[in-house]
């Protein structure tokens, strides 16, 4: 494989742009994180991010209880504070937060953190709504503070390869990109049943209607539509900003869905779904279920003269032509989870205040994919972008 050049084209135009600092860092200076939201991805992201660098985690926020302790029992928390309120998190002396809360709750915190002058690195899909975008890249761009969106292939290293073989041409004109992404909710553990006594509820529901608690929503909030957007914004997310890196087009003319509830009938969202998403000279379709995994999930790139698969192991680029279907002509496998470069990444733009490998702006536009996908399934199945008035 060639090196990889050291700027990406998916950049802000203008290249790496500084930003404005509070302090500055030396290279064995510590990080002063505060958590919120402190359920199963931030323990992944914490879990990344013992593997990166010095940073010590100040205070943590969550509304359930048992979260909280959890956080405190990591050697490198054992000082923390401990807060059900996530604005008292902001209000200690630390340099930037993790995020990685129910996805209605993702922009207020943000825009929270990043008005209080802390960097942020936020889970996807960062947005909950279309209307919210506009408002966190503004807050971003504004305060100018570092936000790492969590969309982690930006920073995975057979990723970057794949995007440098698409963009160079490698696969000749691609009219077609497959992605598929399947699940099954039935195979996994069962949850800890919630002790009700140590939980807000009314907090954690914030600006979503009062209903009462349940389970299911607190455990499987992202097939709720006041909560999140099913697979559209959980998993569509992740691959179609890996199209939209590597096309250099970002914002779909027209979406067909086709969704409906096979398996899981108590959620709101569509557990099996089929997607076709128009943009200017390609097409992007996706398809999967949340109740088989054998094929998990991947993507395919489909050009005149090659095809390129690819998922978080590895990738292949197969040529047109006799003999070539089940040998790659080109590999790449991966050892190391993507967000542990990403976690690095963050830590070191922090530092030194350069643009992150996923700014605000693709976060936003990965989302939006979603939410117009969730929008023609609403609307009969079709619909074109923008909507005209």
């Amino acid at each position: 494989m060639q090196n990889r050049p050291s700027r990406r084209s998916f950049l802000i135009a203008g290249g790496l742009t500084a930003l404005g600092a509070t302090r500055a860092f030396g290279a064995n200076d510590t990080l002063r994180i505060g958590v919120i939201g402190a359920g199963g991805r931030m323990e992944d992201l914490l879990t990344a991010a013992d593997k990166v660098g010095n940073y010590q985690i100040v205070a943590v926020s969550d509304v359930y209880g048992p979260r909280l302790d959890a956080i405190r029992k990591r050697s490198n928390s054992s000082n923390a504070s401990t807060h059900t309120n996530y604005q008292e998190v902001l209000r200690q002396d630390i340099d930037a937060v993790f995020i990685a809360s129910p996805d209605h709750w993702n922009v207020r915190m943000a825009v929270d953190a990043l008005s209080a002058g802390k960097d942020v690195y936020l889970e996807k899909p960062v947005t909950h709504t279309l209307e919210e975008g506009e408002a966190l890249v503004k807050a971003v761009r504004s305060n100018q503070r570092i936000l790492q969106c969590g969309m982690q292939q930006r920073s995975w290293s057979h990723f970057r390869d794949a995007v440098d073989l698409i963009q160079g041409g490698s696969l000749g004109r691609i009219p077609q990109v497959r992605t598929y992404w399947w699940q099954n909710y039935n195979s996994g553990r069962a949850q800890k049943p919630v002790d009700t006594q140590a939980l807000d509820w009314k907090q954690w529901l914030g600006g979503a209607p009062a209903q009462s608690f349940s389970e299911e929503k607190f455990y499987r909030w992202r097939w709720f539509w006041n909560f999140g957007g099913g697979a559209m914004t959980d998993l569509l997310t992740h691959w179609i900003d890996v199209v939209h890196w590597a096309m250099k087009a970002d914002e779909p003319r027209q979406v067909q869905m086709l969704g409906d509830k096979y398996i899981f009938d108590q959620w709101e969202c569509p557990d099996t779904v089929q997607v076709a998403l128009r943009y200017p000279g390609f097409d992007v379709v996706y398809e999967g279920m949340m109740a088989s995994s054998i094929d998990d999930g991947g993507l395919e790139f489909r050009g005149t003269e090659a095809t390129l698969k690819i998922n978080r192991s590895g990738f292949g680029v197969y040529h047109e032509g006799a003999g070539s279907r089940e040998n790659p002509v080109v590999r790449a496998e991966s050892f190391r989870d993507g967000t542990i470069d990403h976690m690095q990444n963050f830590f070191d733009c922090v530092k030194s205040r350069r643009e992150p490998n996923a700014p605000v702006e693709t976060g936003v536009a990965a989302a939006r994919a979603g939410h117009i996908a969730n929008l023609a399934y609403k609307r009969s199945g079709q619909i074109t972008w923008p909507l005209k008035a």
